[in-house]
């Protein structure tokens, strides 16, 4: 029934090629329209735990080079996408390294972190019109499969995906991965992913509005629905209020609800509603989100360490920092605030903060409903000029307490984040 109407859409989107401008028939070339770009990532996590347990850190330098070809000319353009990725160890051995929300680098059998990463992979891409398949290893970053980029090095997944742009405002996607490169490891198929089916769609409305409908099928796994509704009202005097609405519906199959997550239980339902208003510098954001249902949301991790296996990131919800604040029954609320301080002469430099608070915790024992709280801050700074322009700094730290009887849901800690990141681009 999927694959029909994965067919079905994929028809009708080709159907469509000259809805609008065809960017083929602009097509440069293969070489013309290549470029060749590489990051240097220079990363550091630790995270001091409250409850005793072995704090953790891990320091590595990583490159990631990317390359991505022009298409030939003529009614079906071909290219090729590829990356190379290479990290090195600096610190995080035997004792400090294995914590699952860091993962720079794998521990093998004997608990030591690898020494290095290398890998590679690459994707042969064709297009039609405004229309782009693109079969091979891939990086998605779609709300129902969203890799992580937020550690040293990026997950990746391998499969196919089709990209229509062929309606003005409107871009649909479908696709089907078999494999998950996990981000601190050297094989294409770490992550143990059986499969996963992922299709939807974004459009916008209007300048000012937008929305996005998703769903994904992961084979004996479960089934996700995602909706997502961004809206900007513009006010006087460089003002402007952002409403931004995220939610996921999970259904997880009984037999890997009991198996491998180890919960009672298959259904969850979480969403958060984010409004920030802008005047100036300053940016003052208020959130509310809401886990209910069976289970708390599931996402993310590796099937093969008792997790999903779609992708790191996949959590577009407005109470996810250190905590995703994703516990069963759980409510949450924030406060955040932003400064830019390029209003009184530091361009490039950005600071915000903000405070989290759950209740309402299930974590499954008799203790009753738990709570925790985090403060979260970061400083950011981009280099705006000057040989190393775009040279990037991040400085994070979050604060984060867990209630006794949530402790089986989270732990609390003290955590910091030093990040380095300086993109050259070749070609």
């Amino acid at each position: 029934m999927l694959n029909k109407r994965i067919g079905l859409l994929a028809l009708g989107v080709l159907s469509a090629t000259h809805a609008m401008a065809n960017d083929q028939a602009d097509a440069k070339g293969f070489v013309e329209d290549s470029h060749l770009n590489v990051l240097a990532r220079n990363a550091y996590i630790s995270r001091d735990y409250k409850n005793h347990k072995q704090d953790k850190a891990e320091w590595g330098q990583g490159f990631l080079g990317t390359f991505s070809s022009g298409f030939t000319q003529g009614t079906v353009g071909v290219g090729v996408d590829a990356f190379g990725i290479y990290a090195l160890r600096l610190d995080g051995g035997r004792g400090k390294s294995g914590a699952g929300g860091i993962d720079f680098f794998k521990q093998d059998a004997d608990g030591k972190a690898a020494d290095d990463i290398s890998k590679a992979g690459a994707a042969v891409k064709f297009r039609v019109s405004n229309t782009v398949l693109k079969y091979g290893d891939q990086m998605p970053a779609l709300p129902v499969l969203m890799y992580d980029n937020s550690r040293l090095m990026p997950e990746s997944f391998t499969g196919t995906l089709l990209t229509s742009k062929e309606i003005n405002g409107l871009e649909i996607n479908v696709g089907r991965f078999t494999a998950e490169s996990r981000k601190s490891a050297d094989a294409r198929d770490s992550g143990d992913l059986k499969s996963i089916n992922v299709f939807g769609g974004s459009y916008k409305f209007t300048d000012n509005l937008s929305a996005s409908l998703y769903g994904s099928q992961m084979v004996d796994e479960l089934n996700k629905q995602y909706v997502g509704v961004n809206y900007v009202m513009p006010l006087q005097d460089k003002q402007s209020l952002t409403f931004d609405f995220n939610g996921y519906r999970t259904h997880v199959k009984e037999d890997y609800a009991r198996d491998v997550l180890q919960v009672d239980g298959q259904d969850n339902k979480i969403w958060s509603l984010a409004t920030t208003y802008a005047f100036g510098a300053h940016t003052l954001t208020l959130a509310y989100q809401s886990s209910t249902g069976e289970i708390g949301y599931p996402y993310g991790g590796y099937r093969n360490a008792g997790g999903v296996g779609d992708g790191g990131n996949t959590i577009l919800l407005a109470n996810s920092y250190w905590s995703d604040f994703n516990a069963k029954d759980e409510r949450s609320w924030q406060l955040g605030y932003g400064f830019d301080f390029g209003a009184v002469g530091i361009p490039g430099l950005t600071y915000n903060i903000a405070y989290v608070r759950g209740s309402n915790i299930d974590d499954g024992s008799d203790r009753g409903r738990g709570t925790e709280r985090e403060i979260f801050n970061q400083a950011k700074y981009v280099v705006q000029s000057g040989p190393v322009k775009d040279l990037s700094v991040r400085l994070r730290g979050s604060w984060l307490r867990v209630s006794n009887n949530a402790s089986d849901y989270n732990v609390g800690g003290n955590e910091v984040r030093v990040f380095v990141d300086y993109p050259i681009s070749i070609f």
